[in-house]
């Protein structure tokens, strides 16, 4: 397992969160790429096929709030699925990923959200990313069906490109703000039953726990957009 610092990150900076985020989809999707361009803003074209599991770390400000994103990248191959329940365990975020141009990855999907759903935390924020879109000429995959598909599951809906950085830190900062998001609702509605002499499961704690959060908003206003 290799870990790696997001470029960005400060040296001693206090993080006030750290929100554990898994990439999924088949092999070769472009998964490592999409991790890669977001931690180190880097892309690689002779990039090998992920063996195991490895993550990368970026730390961004959220609402002037530190938040140290761990991003999770496991290969897609199927010999490799026997990592699943300790892969997902903690996650509170999702990027759902396959290849715009090759429709095999897109029927996969549901299989992958059928998985995801069946490991991770019912609250997980997930996000429907088509990569490829540098390869628009060999689209197998329409836009639309893909958007009717996020809005049908109640995901975020995002077409990216590692390549060329097209929506990838957009992706990334609309999970991470979503889960933000969430995680401050539930400290507001603790502080609260603290306020009102009831203990308060999330005060003082600064690292969220899946299990935790409330229920995830409707996304329906999100879904649809690509950007």
């Amino acid at each position: 397992m290799a870990s790696g610092g997001g470029y960005g990150d400060g040296g001693q900076q206090k993080i006030d969160y750290v929100f554990k985020v898994v990439l999924i989809g088949d092999s070769a999707v472009g998964k490592s790429q999409i991790l890669s361009r977001f931690a180190r803003n880097e892309f690689s074209l002779d990039s090998k096929a992920t063996i195991g599991v490895e993550f990368q770390t970026r730390t961004m400000l959220i609402q002037h709030k530190s938040v140290k994103a761990q991003i999770w990248d496991t290969a897609g191959q199927e010999r490799y699925r026997a990592v699943t329940s300790a892969y997902y365990r903690g996650a509170v975020g999702a990027m759902l990923v396959y290849d715009i141009t090759r429709r095999q990855s897109f029927d996969h999907i549901p299989r992958w959200l059928e998985e995801l759903r069946g490991h991770a935390d019912k609250n997980i924020v997930i996000m429907l990313i088509g990569n490829k879109t540098d390869l628009d000429d060999q689209r197998a995959i329409p836009t639309e069906d893909a958007k009717e598909f996020a809005e049908k599951e109640g995901l975020f809906f995002l077409e990216t490109s590692a390549l060329n950085a097209t929506n990838v830190e957009t992706a990334f900062l609309t999970v991470l703000t979503e889960i933000f998001n969430i995680v401050n609702k539930k400290s507001l509605v603790a502080g609260e039953a603290q306020a009102n002499g009831n203990p308060a499961s999330l005060s003082g704690k600064k690292i969220i726990i899946p299990g935790q959060a409330p229920e995830v908003p409707a996304k329906k206003s999100m879904c649809c957009s690509s950007l």
